[in-house]
């Protein structure tokens, strides 16, 4: 299979005398590796993949890609789920060589290039005792969890990622650079906080930091039997609980490998996991309330770990290539027949990594105005993510008929929209579903700064 267009060598060339870093072609030897994507359901072949290797290479590959009309799509770390960080006979510009962070511990604020995954940044942050709320994989690149908003263990303490973004740097459809702030290009600033790479390729970030080092976590495990009584005290507790407690819930299966107890391999269960940023004295104290009103587990393994440890502990579960096929919506209310819904479709999990979590964004999450950021769901209590995951091909239709049927069956109880960070490509009507109101506010400002609609392999807000 060859990708559908190609381009002239001389004009590849030309483009290459302004280029610091590495231009892969389809005739490139280690080109299936350059152009793999995370999710190995999707498999696209891209014409040119430039790896940039500064904002100045970003910028020659913009006006490249605008003058020879290339459809071009923006990598960074590359974990998109439905693969829009790649195209079919295009231009991918790759970021993930452009992997600065610095820290200053002074102002408590961290500088991140766009290729960097929250791994990098996690790791770079903890020597000082501070981290950024991102999301829970550490192979995740921050880039594209930022755009999309953001939400993981820490954000009922510190809010969504783009809560704590402080500045970015943008390459424009034009090729120029811009800078964005509170103060410079407002609108903006405003737009890339939630509104994917609809605007420009963001270049670098700048953080607010908070004091994060080791945090009492891990999961907890029940029989899928009990789940039904665990989610009712669940959605009891977790609204007064302390915002420095995370408590995810997930139904999903023991994989049958270690380090999993061999006599639970392949069991359904119900887990909930903690992360808890305090004291080691207030720790065990804030989830022993719930706890104590649950069932015995069949593993409980929170321990005092390294946040940078948390972040990593699922990502020899899922490397990249896997078939991956997700759905998400925002949810407010966990009724009991919401419950019954869950407890019906978990029971037919099509593998044993396929799962469903509710992830907690309440907290600091809601004490953001809906119209201060493009990310306007701000009411919910949890984000909901299905996910048909297996490493085999051949079950990829298994797995999207799975995570359909489960998702349609919660979607009238759930509300309109879901975080684009869950989203396949579903079309313009679920995109504008999650912006509400904010809608027409970005595509004024997609009007403004990429009028012809460069930037639109993303969940696309058309101008």
């Amino acid at each position: 299979m060859q990708a559908t267009r190609s381009i002239e060598e001389q004009i590849i060339q030309t483009f290459k005398g302004g280029f610091r870093g590495k231009l892969i072609t389809p005739e490139h030897r280690d080109y299936d590796e350059y152009r793999s994507l995370y999710n190995g359901m999707i498999d696209k072949r891209p014409a040119l993949i430039a790896r940039c290797t500064g904002v100045a290479d970003v910028m020659a590959a913009v006006n490249f890609g605008r003058n020879n009309h290339l459809h071009t799509a923006i990598r960074g770390g590359g974990h998109n789920g439905p693969g829009l960080g790649s195209c079919d006979g295009g231009l991918v510009i790759d970021l993930s060589q452009m992997k600065g962070v610095r820290v200053d511990p002074e102002t408590k604020t961290v500088r991140v290039e766009a290729g960097c995954t929250t791994g990098d940044l996690d790791h770079a942050t903890h020597a000082f005792g501070l981290a950024v709320p991102t999301g829970i994989i550490s192979s995740t690149g921050i880039s594209g969890l930022t755009l999309g908003g953001g939400h993981g263990y820490l954000s009922r303490k510190f809010g969504l990622t783009i809560d704590n973004l402080l500045e970015a740097d943008i390459v424009l459809a034009d090729g120029s650079f811009v800078t964005v702030n509170s103060r410079q290009h407002s609108d903006l600033f405003w737009a890339i906080r939630g509104g994917g790479g609809n605007f420009g390729v963001v270049t670098g970030f700048v953080f607010e930091l908070h004091p994060v080092s080791m945090v009492y976590a891990g999961p907890v495990a029940w029989k899928l039997e009990d789940a039904r009584h665990i989610m009712k005290v669940y959605r009891e507790f977790l609204p007064d609980a302390p915002t420095e407690l995370s408590a995810f819930l997930g139904l999903k299966t023991v994989l049958s490998t270690p380090p999993f107890p061999e006599e639970f391999w392949g069991e359904k269960i119900c887990l909930i996991m903690f992360c808890y940023n305090g004291t080691e004295k207030e720790d065990q104290n804030a989830i022993k309330p719930l706890l104590e009103k649950l069932p015995k587990p069949i593993f409980n393994w929170l321990q005092i770990l390294p946040y940078p440890a948390l972040q990593a502990m699922f990502d020899p579960l899922y490397p990249k290539g896997y078939q991956w096929y997700w759905k998400g919506d925002f949810v407010t209310e966990l009724s009991d027949e919401v419950i019954e819904k869950h407890l019906e479709n978990a029971a037919k999990l099509p593998s044993e990594l396929s799962l469903m979590h509710l992830y907690p964004i309440d907290g600091a999450v809601h004490r953001v105005d809906p119209t201060e950021t493009a990310w306007i769901r701000r009411d919910a209590t949890w984000s909901m993510v299905i996910a048909g995951i297996d490493p085999d091909p051949n079950k990829a239709d298994d797995l999207k008929q799975w995570s359909q049927n489960y998702w349609e069956a919660l979607s009238p109880f759930n509300d309109n929209g879901a975080y684009i960070n869950f989203m396949m490509e579903e079309g313009e009507e679920r995109i504008k579903a999650f912006y509400g109101t904010n809608y027409s506010r970005l595509v004024e400002i997609k009007r403004k700064y990429d009028s012809e609609n460069f930037f639109r392999i993303n969940q696309n807000i058309k101008p």
